[in-house]
């Protein structure tokens, strides 16, 4: 199955706060507001929604193509993702700016506050779905992932224009977005990705409830945290509820979500059921919060589906590791 992700392509710097930003925000002075935090620990990673989701998918033996716009100063990182397998003949380089960069910190409750630079992502627009799919020999799903607005409107488009399968996963972007744009993000999804907190924002832009959004979508998947996962849609009675596999640690949250579309892609590559591919997601998840960064975790395949028996259990280990054997 042949798989792109669209979306952005960045560095991330990661500190973190020993302390609760809760307890220096004063409601009453919201508009007025001016803080600063001593931060330590900084980290920097390669990160990206569209490169963490190709990586994750790359340690899970596929073969993802990777569709972004980064600066000349991507070399190393392209050489890194390269040799975890993901494919970056489609990335386009622009001769003028630097690569997206997110600044992110997090305190001892794990809630952060982060910046996004988009810097060369402004050119993803520029990028047409159509040669890469005739360089691959067609592609039987896309990812379009945020990014670029103009970009993400114009891949969105292109895949139903040409027919294409795509997973409408605007994340980040919702809240800088109306409800007319969303609604051109997600009209004729095959999968409609959020969190919960997102689900709410999609249906309130919009202006479309939960079966009116059903309506529209294949299926949509919504992620609940600690609560794991849940999936309605077409041929569902009811929705499939997918408890979250225990972490070993807690080190960090960033990248959770786009490790999760990482496992539940690969599910789908692997015509997995539905659940197994919730599975899957939730379980690639946990190790990313038991590692600072998005691309630093490290698994082999039978340690990860020793750990998703454990999780999960036998029929859908068995399920997975059949399939990943299959695929040789």
């Amino acid at each position: 199955m042949r798989i792109a992700i669209a979306g952005s392509i960045a560095t991330d710097h990661l500190m973190t706060f020993s302390g609760r930003f809760a307890d220096s925000l004063v409601v009453e002075q919201l508009d007025k507001i001016s803080l600063s935090f001593l931060a330590h620990g900084l980290e920097i990673r390669r990160g990206g929604v569209a490169a963490n989701i190709s990586f994750g998918m790359a340690q899970l033996g596929q073969r993802p193509i990777l569709v972004g716009a980064v600066g000349e100063d991507f070399a190393d990182y392209r050489s890194w993702l390269e040799r975890h397998g993901v494919d970056c003949a489609s990335v386009h380089v622009s001769q003028t700016q630097h690569t997206a960069r997110f600044v992110c910190t997090t305190d001892d409750d794990m809630a952060q506050i982060a910046t996004f630079y988009a810097g060369a992502m402004s050119e993803a627009r520029d990028i047409e779905l159509g040669p890469v799919a005739d360089r691959v020999g067609g592609l039987d799903l896309v990812l379009v992932g945020p990014d670029d607005p103009e970009a993400m409107r114009r891949h969105t488009d292109e895949c139903r224009k040409r027919g294409i399968p795509f997973v409408a996963d605007p994340s980040q972007q919702l809240a800088f977005s109306d409800g007319d744009f969303i609604r051109g993000l997600i009209e004729g999804a095959e999968y409609l990705i959020t969190n919960e907190y997102e689900s709410h924002l999609t249906e309130q832009k919009t202006g479309w409830g939960q079966d009116e959004i059903n309506a529209r979508v294949r299926y949509r998947v919504t992620t609940l945290g600690k609560d794991g996962v849940r999936i309605t849609g077409e041929g569902l009675d009811e929705p499939i509820v997918v408890a979250a596999a225990r972490e070993v640690t807690k080190a960090d949250p960033t990248g959770v979500g786009d490790a999760f579309r990482a496992g539940f892609l690969t599910g789908l590559a692997l015509d997995l059921p539905l659940r197994e591919c919730a599975e899957i997601g939730s379980m690639l998840a946990t190790y990313v919060i038991e590692t600072v960064g998005t691309q630093e975790y490290d698994l082999t395949i039978p340690s990860f589906v020793d750990r998703f028996r454990e999780a999960y259990g036998d029929a859908s280990a068995d399920l997975l590791a059949d399939a990943l054997a299959a695929r040789g």
